[in-house]
């Protein structure tokens, strides 16, 4: 299923990686006040390689998650929000904002504006960056000439060591200060073929308040491990915890549970949702707990939302079964049918935490999920897949045109993300008609399925 028209050039990006295993990558955090140039600088590092990056924001996230790559190494970058001087609460906003974005990752990017100088509210987050103990690299941005350079020398009194002059506008000074990110930042953990990667697999619980999340993890455990109430938002920050199951160690991170959108939260609340995202991003697989016997609801399905979003695995386990009875088992069914239509693909479970019911059954469902999320397959198998689907079932003519499908690879798992090189723009109902048949034919159990389309340009002759 090739076709002339597609170039070497066009595919070689994707196609280089396929027998690249993918696993967790150093995270470089990016902070800085409003209107230093943290979203240009990030652009600059990020080059021509945004294109492929899913970059979609929700009601719920503040910050987004890039791949980079600097002389053959790769590393995670986190833009994160800026921080508004008027805003009421100023130390206390920093402190939190800069601890959700520093405490994840393994070095901070600290993007300062050279033309203005050293403000109240930089220092304020130096103090923070000093007590969190990760590297800081400090980069003097907006130094578009040699005379700026001088100014950003100044930045030395913040004792954060060397100012990178660098102008993101530009690119000036990029490189030397990209070669002292990858001098900090740790090596990604080797991946030899058949173990697993970056030690113990890594799970998120997550939920609404209330609905039986540290329950469910200290049964797992087999001791007291989080606190438990019968009031909701008992717990607040995200806690790891190791459990062995199975025979094998898992890492489990129970999270405060999501109330509202977290523009519309307040408070600790705020803090706790923004914590509740950056676990997702942490983890591997979510574990969605519902409460069996209350209706599916939408933060539910905010929650689905966003695991989908992150592109993490999922798992949906329904809890306190013990209290679900006949009728409610039938308004259940329904409720799936219509309100998880979207994730049909995550295995589901029936537990109860309070006694350990059916507990058990979480470990293979977890490895049902990560299997699906690892899941490869090769560019050969891929396009005779695809050729069998497009003679059996071909785009519909629109405006008298029909886009094909020219060639396809799967650049990257983890979720698996497929690049498809088409004639023209498929309909988004096409789409799901190619993600459908993906998983008839190839399973990717527990796991979204991420499509791209690159349309190609018509050459002039």
């Amino acid at each position: 299923m090739t076709d002339p028209d597609v170039s070497y050039e066009d595919v070689r990006d994707f196609h280089e990686t396929d027998e690249t295993p993918t696993g967790p990558q150093p995270v470089l955090a990016v902070v800085g006040r409003p209107n230093v140039g943290k979203s240009t600088l990030v652009n600059r590092i990020i080059g021509r390689r945004e294109a492929v990056v899913q970059d979609v924001p929700g009601v719920t996230r503040d910050r987004i998650s890039y791949d980079a790559n600097w002389n053959g190494k790769g590393f995670t970058l986190v833009d994160t929000g800026g921080w508004n001087p008027d805003a009421q609460g100023l130390a206390e906003r920093i402190a939190a904002q800069a601890e959700i974005a520093v405490s994840l990752a393994d070095a901070v990017l600290f993007v300062v504006d050279a033309k203005v100088g050293i403000t109240d509210t930089d220092e304020a987050v130096v103090r923070i960056l000093r007590k969190s103990g990760k590297p800081v690299i400090l980069a003097a941005n907006k130094v578009d000439d040699m005379r700026t350079e001088a100014e950003a020398a100044a930045l030395w009194n913040l004792g954060l060591g060397e100012p990178w002059p660098v102008s993101a506008l530009h690119g000036r000074g990029s490189g030397d200060m990209l070669d002292a990110i990858l001098a900090v930042l740790p090596d990604p953990p080797p991946m030899p073929e058949g173990t697993e990667i970056g030690g113990p697999r890594r799970i998120a619980l997550v939920g609404k308040p209330n609905v039986g999340k540290s329950s469910l993890l200290n049964k797992l455990a087999k001791e007291e491990r989080a606190v438990v109430d019968n009031v909701a938002g008992t717990t607040v920050d995200p806690v790891d915890e190791l459990i062995m199951l199975g025979d094998r160690e898992w890492r489990f991170i129970d999270t405060a549970g999501i109330r509202k959108r977290v523009k519309e939260a307040s408070g600790h609340e705020y803090y706790a949702s923004l914590r509740t995202t950056t676990a997702i991003d942490r983890a591997e697989v979510a574990v969605l707990v519902i409460d069996g016997g209350e209706k599916i609801s939408e933060q539910d399905i905010r929650i689905l939302q966003t695991v989908r979003e992150a592109g993490r695995a999922l798992v949906i386990a329904f809890n306190k079964w013990d209290l679900v009875d006949e009728d409610r088992r039938w308004q259940l069914d329904r409720e799936i049918e219509r309100e998880l239509v979207q994730v049909q693909w995550a295995p589901r479970i029936n537990v109860t935490a309070r006694t350990g019911w059916h507990v058990d059954r979480l470990v293979p469902a977890l490895d049902k999920a990560l299997e699906g999320w690892e899941t490869r397959i090769g560019t050969g198998a891929l396009n005779s897949f695809l050729g069998r689907l497009v003679a059996e079932h071909p785009h519909p003519v629109r405006s008298g045109k029909q886009p094909k499908i020219l060639f396809a690879t799967q650049p990257s798992t983890a979720p698996p993300t497929f690049v498809l090189f088409t004639s023209g723009k498929l309909e988004a109902s096409y789409e799901r008609y190619i993600e459908r048949r993906l998983r008839e034919e190839f399973g990717f159990v527990g796991t979204p399925i991420v499509l791209q389309q690159r349309v190609r340009e018509k050459r002039k002759r």
